[in-house]
């Protein structure tokens, strides 16, 4: 969606103002869960999945590369960032690896739809609910591999749909809303 912003901009420029944006939504996907957390406790992570919208907005306004760069950083550079100046890691290294894929799935996935966002912003709607689709089926599957069992991997998952719930109202709407200041910029 945020090609159709820079359509008229030069290579140099529409890569420097992904790159921040980028930026700032990595910036987002690792204060996100420390508001969480501060709001609703230990818990609160796995139950609304903070770090995760970034990654869908990333997919959704920057395509699929951006996204993918996006999930695939966000929880590295929080493990990185609470490791080192908040002395408790977070996502915890056992989490790690599989919020990273996750993540990283988010953005790709949600990044798929983005050219047909550009042409009509509703359909971020049907991008975020398949990323989810595809990103909390790996999760499974990773989880599954590495030996979890189902039933504890299923409680997972169910904690987390009021994350994906929120996902699925907040996502789509901040890209209608942010499609629609940017036609309306257009028309001046």
């Amino acid at each position: 969606m945020l090609d159709t912003v820079l359509s008229k901009k030069s290579v140099a420029l529409r890569v420097t103002v992904k790159g921040a944006v980028s930026a700032l939504l990595v910036a987002l996907a690792v204060a996100l869960p420390q508001f969480a957390h501060m709001a609703g406790g230990a818990a609160a992570g796995a139950k609304w999945l903070p770090m995760y919208a970034p990654a869908l907005l990333a997919g959704c306004l920057l395509g699929w590369q951006w996204g993918l760069g996006v999930g695939l950083l966000s929880p590295l550079v929080s493990f990185g960032f609470t490791t080192a100046l908040l002395g408790s890691a977070m996502p915890v290294a056992t989490r790690l690896p599989y919020m990273t894929l996750e993540l990283a799935v988010f953005g790709l996935v949600s990044g798929l739809f983005a050219k047909s966002i550009r042409g009509n912003a509703w359909l971020a709607f049907p991008a975020v609910v398949c990323a989810q689709l595809c990103g909390r089926t790996l999760y499974v599957v990773y989880n599954l591999i590495a030996g979890q069992s189902f039933a504890a991997l299923w409680a997972s998952v169910q904690t987390g749909l009021v994350g994906l719930f929120l996902q699925v109202a907040l996502v789509p709407f901040a890209v209608v809303a942010l499609s629609a200041i940017s036609k309306r910029d257009d028309a001046r």
